[in-house]
């Protein structure tokens, strides 16, 4: 059978290597990274994601999903923490829809141990890519040590994330369009740690958001009931990452901005000036397969997190990967053709609707018009179940095409705030008043 390089063990990596193995493949799967399953490993990025059905059809797949859900905690909404204290809960989607806080590190574990039980998959750690011969489909390595080597195989698949190797060489092959934007906002992590008896200091269920117009703090629960706290800020200005020099600077802006949660976070000091700060990226491109290689999760598609859905959308390029390799294989050629055709439109549109949702969640979220326009929303998706499915609803509780979502999405936007504007609120379960409605924005 075809020998098959994958170049990048993440998540996206390490699940696309059992996917191909399972049909047989001859894979070989390379990690920059020592095996984090003997490494406490980090990578200086978020310690926590959010799985949903996306994601989770993708590991239902490879027979793993029950597993990574047990490890999961619930989040069927979004607590909104005001500045004065007050708590507003915005449930997610309908009874029983929820989206998981799961870590990173221990899903990719999993996914790693779950490779390496097939015989056909053969791992390499400490093995960086630092080169690759699109043509003739070799990928060149070095090790921690220096030490160089390649590797030629059949096809080569670079799931080596944002800043790839193996994109990197298809950019400068020409005819490639590439775009790379940075926010003008970075990200810093803190902890709230369990309180004496080892609980929750907020509640485990809801993914906590304190928005501030320009600015915002997150956090998602732990299985040790601690929560992974967020600060998505300016990297620059008069109210920024770099304006804040000191201990007392740090206590100033939280003592006036997040007074609340403050109290909840004794290694304050400690985490903001010892952390790293993150930058936010979204990149770009296509063609996504060149000679005998393509690209695969963040190598092709990387997006900010506000919707929770980076880890998803490169789950689900396994999936259509493995369906053009069930539809067209072993012609290379239309499984490459396909599979770029099928994802790019999806993942620009994913892309966009991360970017929409973070001015959502820092800016909006605590707006009482905003919040009128969610429950008018909420009531629709309740009373028409079938007929009338919200855009976060669409991304997050179902597989349909992220491309559909955002357009739907617009489409529900303007139904609403046209049952806003005629002051139709009162008569939601009124069909014939709300029909011509779904007649002139859902079809």
């Amino acid at each position: 059978m075809e020998k098959i390089a994958i170049v990048g063990g993440g998540l996206s990596g390490s699940l696309i290597a059992v996917y191909l193995a399972k049909r047989g493949f001859d894979v070989h799967l390379f990690e920059k990274r020592p095996d984090m399953r003997k490494n406490n490993i980090s990578a200086g990025r978020s310690i926590n994601l959010a799985l949903s059905e996306r994601g989770i059809n993708a590991l239902k797949k490879v027979g793993i999903d029950k597993q990574v859900l047990a490890t999961g905690i619930t989040m069927a909404g979004r607590m909104m923490h005001t500045k004065s204290g007050e708590l507003n809960y915005q449930p997610y989607g309908k009874e029983g829809q929820a989206i998981y806080s799961v870590s990173r590190g221990l899903l990719n574990v999993k996914l790693v141990e779950l490779a390496d039980e097939f015989s056909n998959i053969t791992i390499y750690f400490n093995s960086n890519c630092v080169d690759a011969n699109l043509k003739e489909g070799i990928a060149y390595f070095e090790d921690e040590n220096g030490n160089r080597s390649e590797f030629k195989a059949d096809r080569v698949i670079g799931s080596d994330g944002a800043f790839s190797a193996i994109r990197y060489e298809m950019q400068t092959k020409g005819r490639f369009d590439y775009s790379q934007t940075y926010l003008e906002h970075g990200y810093k992590e803190l902890c709230i740690p369990s309180n004496t008896k080892g609980e929750f200091q907020l509640e485990k269920n809801a993914l906590h958001i304190w928005p501030r117009e320009s600015f915002m703090l997150i956090a998602l629960p732990n299985l040790d009931g601690t929560f992974t706290l967020t600060l998505f800020f300016q990297l620059d200005g008069p109210l920024s990452f770099d304006s804040i020099k000191t201990p007392a600077d740090l206590d100033a802006f939280f003592d006036t901005y997040f007074p609340d949660v403050k109290t909840l976070i004794p290694e304050l000091h400690h985490d903001f000036f010892n952390n790293p700060t993150g930058q936010l990226c979204t990149v770009r491109c296509f063609p996504w397969t060149n000679g005998k290689m393509a690209l695969i999760g963040d190598a092709a598609h990387a997006i900010v997190p506000f919707y929770g859905q980076g880890m998803n959308c490169s789950f689900e390029d396994c999936v259509v990967f493995d369906e053009m390799l069930e539809k067209h294989y072993p012609n290379w050629e239309n499984i490459f053709s396909e599979y770029q055709k099928s994802r790019k439109p999806n993942a620009d549109a994913i892309a966009n609707l991360a970017l929409q949702n973070f001015v959502e969640m820092r800016d909006l979220v605590g707006d009482k018009d905003f919040l009128h326009f969610k429950h008018v929303e909420h009531d629709l998706t309740k009373l028409y179940p079938g007929i009338f499915r919200s855009q976060y609803e669409l991304t997050t509780f179902t597989n349909e095409p992220y491309k559909y979502a955002l357009e739907q999405g617009a489409r529900n936007s303007e139904m609403v705030k046209k049952i806003i504007r005629l002051g139709l609120e009162d008569k939601l379960n009124d069909k014939a008043v709300i029909q011509p409605l779904f007649d002139e924005f859902l079809h």
